[in-house]
């Protein structure tokens, strides 16, 4: 039997952790959005700033920092990478 891939709300990985998109549980105009800012299947992300008051994060994506509400990143399903891992800073 295969392990169960961890995952969690994007908005719930540490700054300082990458995780790896599984899902996104967006419809229409904010699922294109969010797939046009690179956000798809696979992608590596890291939260790098929280607001002061927790919202919104800047997640470092493909090379560039973009911000996300909570109440958005919490609808993507990530799996998080370890720490010092091989993988790309951004893929």
């Amino acid at each position: 039997m295969e392990p169960i891939e961890k995952t969690l709300p994007l908005d719930e990985l540490p700054v300082g952790q990458r995780g790896r998109v599984i899902t996104l549980d967006l419809e229409g105009a904010l699922r294109r959005r969010i797939q046009d800012l690179g956000l798809i299947d696979r992608t590596v992300i890291e939260p790098v700033h929280r607001g002061s008051a927790g919202d919104p994060t800047a997640y470092l994506i493909r090379g560039a920092v973009v911000a996300l509400r909570r109440r958005d990143a919490h609808r993507i399903r990530i799996q998080p990478l370890p720490e010092g891992g091989a993988e790309a800073r951004w893929d």
